[in-house]
């Protein structure tokens, strides 16, 4: 980004559906802002057919009081999206957050220049004071990232039940990216689509976002990624509501849902000797140029791309050994470590709590030893805390372990996150 442009429009997107309580609170802490050439988009939506339906017509009254809000507002930079009221709703298979943000991103590229930036954020998320700015100073400080993928927080509810299933939500995302920063992945990023943001020139070159009905945040960023670096840092972080719902397929709503049932299948706590298979696996890439070698992961992507070498068409295409890491990057891609790790992960007859704490023993062994006064001493336990902490259950661990755990594993991921800048 060039100098002149250090005060480049934010287009900020935000897809709205039965947030009436929430998108108020949410738009005039934006508006509030006063970050220099700011436009607001707002797209209300759901399912045509939900006006007929009981079961969701509330979803559809509550949509219709949200744009009543926004057209009293009378602000010449918010752009409304109604495909909420009869006749405009979605019609068919074509619904969800996914939908709705793709409208929203592909509205604004019609209308912003190259170097806009286009800020995604959800109607539940707060975040710090000045958080729009300290946005576009990312891109003027860092101009060759295509993206930003924004240090978040949950902040607590004071719901023991909900704040319990947040935290081991949370421990499961930060511990999951941090063993992807520590095994070198280009795919180490949390994707939350209340926190990211990129220049339209990036939507523009990956040919804009895939519509899903959830997880299109996490299949954007990895286009982006494939193209290029996506910063991680700011000082500012964005704070996703703490609470539950069933509005997406999958994502820290449901999550939320599933976990307070006691139910983490979606979400383990992986063993750390299977990122560390893939970073052998990775290692490796430069010498599979030249020959066919067994990888640690070799077997599985064998099955799943069904190709005895996976590699093999790689080989034959590339002009260089870098060009054919890179290729290896690109097919081994961050969906794929997921999908190895969760199917390696199906015969180990260990738990959640034993990984964690085994990850700990091999990468901070000052913070797993059996010495106590150790353990209170770097993650500030006290007594009581100290001794969940050596038979850890996330079922029954103070919410205060739950967080002094999350808090910690922030810090380790932040020092990736700043490391990476460099």
């Amino acid at each position: 980004m060039h100098q002149d442009d250090l005060y480049a429009t934010v287009h900020v997107a935000i897809p709205a559906m039965g947030e009436s309580g929430w998108l108020p609170t949410v738009l005039e802490s934006l508006i509030r802002e006063k970050a220099g050439k700011v436009r607001f988009w707002v797209c209300v939506n759901q399912p045509d057919a939900w006006w007929t339906d009981e079961e969701n017509r509330s979803v559809c009254l509550d949509n219709r009081d949200t744009l009543l809000y926004l057209r009293s507002l009378g602000a010449d930079n918010l752009h409304i999206i109604d495909r909420s009221s009869p006749g405009k709703g979605w019609k068919g298979k074509q619904h969800g957050v996914g939908h709705a943000r793709k409208l929203l991103m592909d509205t604004i590229d019609r209308t912003a220049r190259d170097t806009d930036i286009l800020l995604s954020l959800d109607a539940d998320s707060l975040f710090d004071p000045g958080y729009i700015q300290s946005v576009r100073d990312c891109f003027q400080s860092y101009p060759n990232a295509l993206a930003l993928s924004n240090p978040y927080f949950h902040q607590l509810s004071g719901d023991e039940r909900l704040d319990r299933s947040m935290l081991r939500y949370e421990i499961y995302m930060r511990y999951y990216v941090i063993n992807m920063w520590r095994i070198g992945s280009p795919y180490s990023f949390t994707a939350l689509g209340s926190a990211m943001a990129m220049p339209i020139h990036t939507y523009r070159s990956i040919g804009g976002i895939t519509p899903k009905k959830s997880g299109e945040d996490f299949y954007l960023l990895q286009k982006i990624r494939k193209a290029g670096w996506i910063c991680q840092h700011n000082s500012h972080k964005v704070y996703p509501a703490t609470r539950y719902s069933d509005r997406v397929f999958f994502g820290t709503g449901p999550a939320l849902i599933k976990g307070s049932r006691g139910d983490w299948t979606s979400y383990p706590i992986y063993p750390h000797d299977l990122f560390d298979q893939v970073g052998q696996s990775y290692a490796q890439f430069p010498a599979l140029y030249t020959r066919e070698l067994d990888t640690p992961i070799g077997e599985f992507l064998a099955g799943h791309f069904r190709e005895r070498d996976p590699f093999a068409p790689l080989r034959a295409n590339a002009r260089s050994v870098d060009h054919f890491v890179r290729a290896c990057h690109q097919k081994v891609d961050g969906l794929r470590v997921l999908q190895f790790l969760k199917a390696s992960s199906k015969s180990r007859n260990t738990s959640d709590e034993g990984h964690l704490k085994a990850w700990y023993g091999q990468h901070h062994p000052h913070v797993a030893g059996s010495d106590h006064k150790t353990c209170q001493h770097h993650l500030k336990l006290n007594e009581d805390e100290s001794r969940q902490w050596h038979q850890l259950d996330f079922q029954k661990a103070s919410i205060s372990l739950l967080d002094k755990i999350r808090c910690d594993l922030q810090r380790v991921e932040t020092s990736y996150q700043i490391n990476d800048l460099a």
